[in-house]
């Protein structure tokens, strides 16, 4: 494979990373695309000086999360069957997908079952809310209906306020246990926004088993928590999830290892650290190419697994896999992010500078 095939082609790609919750969230989708360029590589480079002598524990071992968003996320609309008619509330009050109620009647929204409460309890009296949209507060009015159909008030809107899944450790910070895992955000499966996040814990993972990927059919790390919280999620970024572990891992994979800056990165041999079915982070080679330099997104580099024992056993990277750690030249280079629909055994990697920079004062 080329880098000029890769950048031809107009491929699907899938963020590599699984969710187990019953609240139905999905793996995000998004179209394809060259790396995403937006600084220039000069004030990147400056930006990642501070990393020259930091050193990391390598991960490679899953992890699950178990979140609870901030407000309540609209992931969707429903009309209401009144006795006037088919409605709307929601859309009548200006409410959009991806928007997060964050306030109802001047009280802090806890969560939906809180919302769905205090909308039954309406009588069909109008609601003063407050929500976010693209970062911006903003105030609206939401009038109840009764559905004729569910025999209740309601609003003709469908809401988020949790979710959980398995990813994999990218790196540890010796001093600290602060970690990064999965190198992009956890996203809504059906509006494939970043979940705005209030709180999350960190629990262990046995993996059981292993869907292998096969073009146009994205395979997966099946797993299941198996133990209480170990640690505490921080943050949701593009760049990956962020928290403090209460206690490192039981097995590392090596000693901590240097930081390879986005200009140390070469074309050419690399490896990851993952685990599979074994329960035991190996060690499975790659190429690197179609390099980024100057690129702050999750998507930096190509990566392609050239591993035979890794091509037989998952068809390439899968979902869980997300997060996994790139070695090269003894160095922390990066982490898998996204896969090619297309193409199981080829995907994008981010730099470990980008997570970094995102970790803000975890990083230091």
């Amino acid at each position: 494979m080329t880098k000029n095939w890769i950048k031809r082609l107009s491929l699907f790609l899938i963020v590599v990373f699984t969710f187990l919750s019953a609240s139905s969230l999905l793996v995000s989708d998004a179209a394809a695309s060259s790396p995403d360029p937006t600084v220039s590589s000069r004030s990147v480079l400056k930006a990642s000086s501070p990393y020259r002598s930091l050193k990391l524990y390598p991960g490679g071992m899953p992890f699950g999360v178990k979140f609870i968003t901030e407000g309540v996320l609209i992931i969707g609309f429903t009309d209401v069957q009144t006795a006037s008619g088919t409605v709307n509330p929601a859309k009548a009050a200006g409410l959009r997908c991806n928007d997060v109620i964050v306030q109802l009647n001047g009280n802090k929204l806890s969560g939906s079952a809180e919302l769905s409460e205090i909308v039954e309890r309406s009588a069909g009296k109008p609601l003063s809310l407050v929500y976010t949209r693209g970062g911006q507060e903003h105030t609206a009015t939401l009038t109840p209906v009764f559905s004729q159909t569910e025999g209740r008030y309601t609003t003709g809107i469908y809401v988020r306020d949790s979710g959980a899944g398995i990813g994999t450790v990218t790196f540890i910070l010796p001093k600290t246990n602060a970690f990064a895992g999965l190198g992009h955000g956890i996203c809504d499966g059906q509006t494939g926004e970043l979940i705005p996040m209030e709180r999350g814990s960190v629990v262990n993972v046995t993996i059981s088993g292993v869907v292998r990927g096969l073009a146009g059919t994205p395979g997966e790390v099946k797993g299941y928590f198996s133990s209480g919280k170990t640690g505490t999620l921080l943050g949701n970024t593009e760049c990956g999830v962020f928290g403090v572990f209460a206690c490192p891992p039981d097995k590392l994979p090596s000693e901590p290892l240097s930081v390879g800056l986005r200009n140390e990165v070469k074309e050419g041999k690399a490896y990851i650290y993952c685990t599979l079915d074994s329960n035991t982070v190996q060690q499975y080679e790659i190429e690197i190419s179609d390099i980024h330099r100057e690129s702050t997104s999750n998507k930096c580099f190509t990566v392609k697994v050239t591993d035979p024992a890794l091509i037989d056993k998952t068809g390439g990277i899968i979902q869980g896999m997300s997060g996994s750690p790139i070695i090269q030249n003894g160095k922390l280079v990066g982490a898998v992010t996204h896969v090619l629909i297309n193409d199981p055994t080829t995907g994008y990697g981010i730099f470990i500078e980008n997570m970094l920079n995102q970790m803000g004062d975890l990083a230091s």
